[in-house]
């Protein structure tokens, strides 16, 4: 028997924004809802040139938010930033339905998508510390003396034992990521001894990324037109078309108005992006805002200390455009359609970018020692390869990691 669909009432204040940029959030906290499995039966905005420090809205926006409760009856109320715990307290006090704000809501659709045990322990760490300063609204049920020998003090409360109990939970969890963080950690380290070039592909949520990774790399990872569909990092061997392999990565996407430290706290996607020697920027070119959603991919890749890796964009879906579209060009970028299976364009613009990092060699080998000919055409991007009989040897000709045991050799 399928679930009953929850009913939102989703609720934003314009303070500072443009018109179209507070639309635009609005729009997106409508895709967020329909993502999590909940249908939008009503919007409620106002403008003000700041929020209600204790109740987000006006005392007469509140008052028509209450009316409109309880006409329509939702299952729960959304509002487009997030909440302090007393306007969640405050809120939940007048509302009858239950109150959640944009950064719970994406929590949970954290919690559905992730799938492997790390990406579902992370999950479960943001909404520990999400919930920790917001027990306090939880209504006076959780004030109860409790009791209970050798677990709780005299008179300690049962809000101070749940408390106790989520920081207990907090160091639990802390502790196993530890664990997963360092076997991830031997497999880098592994990949890095094999001499692998990393790409990381990043970009604004529900840009293409996994359509768009799974034609590079031949893959199958999921694939919807929903925000967030990808939330564990996931590797696959790329070959480019000089026959170079490298290591791609897709990842989780990245939000406006989404706290940095909710996408810290998915540290294994950010690693993988951290250690990448290529970053493919991928940008929604047909979405009427691509351009705020490149600068916003591009100020938490500064927030969190990333600006530094070489990158290039990626415009897709050029096949849904209307009108001449003018790139950003303040980094290579590539022009194409993932739909129409364009893979190569991009295939192509990679193999050039990959060729700036690398160093160009050009070495003469031994026609017996077959040892370093294997290992350039492993581990670099051989581009000519030519035998001098009257020499027996090789002229090997290519690109290689600036840090390889044979980088330099003559």
């Amino acid at each position: 028997m399928d679930k009953q669909v929850e009913k939102a009432i989703l609720v934003g204040v314009n303070t500072d924004r443009e018109e179209y940029d507070f639309n635009e959030s609005m729009n997106e906290l409508h895709a967020l809802t329909e993502t999590a499995g909940a249908v939008s039966i009503l919007n409620v905005t106002q403008n003000m040139d700041k929020v209600h420090p204790a109740t987000y809205i006006g005392k007469g926006k509140l008052e028509e938010l209450t009316a409109a409760a309880e006409e329509l009856q939702p299952d729960l109320i959304i509002f487009n930033s997030e909440l302090s715990p007393s306007q969640n307290r405050n809120l939940s006090e007048v509302l009858e339905a239950r109150v959640i704000d944009r950064t719970q809501l994406i929590l949970d659709i954290f919690a559905q998508r992730a799938r492997s045990k790390e990406g579902k322990l992370q999950v479960e760490l943001a909404q520990l510390e999400y919930m920790l300063p917001r027990l306090a609204g939880q209504g006076t049920e959780l004030s109860r003396l409790g009791g209970g020998i050798g677990t709780r003090g005299p008179g300690e409360t049962k809000l101070e034992t749940d408390r106790r109990h989520i920081r207990r939970e907090i160091r639990e969890i802390k502790k196993r990521l530890e664990q997963v963080v360092r076997h991830r950690a031997i497999y880098r380290d592994r990949r890095k001894q094999n001499q692998a070039f990393q790409v990381a592909l990043i970009g604004y949520t529900n840009a293409g990324k996994s359509t768009l990774f799974n034609l590079l790399t031949n893959a199958d990872s999921y694939e919807e037109d929903q925000l967030f569909a990808t939330l564990d990092p996931l590797s696959r061997k790329c070959v480019l078309p000089s026959g170079f392999e490298v290591i791609m990565t897709d990842t989780v996407g990245f939000i406006k108005d989404l706290p940095t430290s909710l996408i810290a706290s998915f540290r294994s996607t950010l690693e993988e992006v951290n250690e990448a020697d290529l970053l493919l920027h991928i940008v929604d070119a047909s979405h009427q805002n691509h351009a705020e959603h490149e600068s916003t991919v591009k100020k938490l890749l500064t927030d969190l200390h990333m600006e530094q890796i070489p990158r290039m964009t990626v415009y897709n879906k050029e096949d849904l455009l209307t009108e001449s579209f003018v790139a950003d060009t303040s980094d290579p970028f590539v022009l194409m359609s993932a739909a129409k299976k364009e893979q190569h364009k991009v295939l192509k613009k990679v193999e050039h970018e990959v060729k700036q990092i690398l160093k160009p060699y050009h070495m003469t080998i031994a026609s017996d020692d077959g040892k370093i000919l294997a290992q350039l055409k492993k581990e670099s991007m051989l581009v000519r390869l030519d035998f001098l009989e009257d020499k027996e040897c090789y002229i090997a000709e290519g690109f290689i990691a600036e840090n390889h045991p044979l980088a330099g050799k003559k």
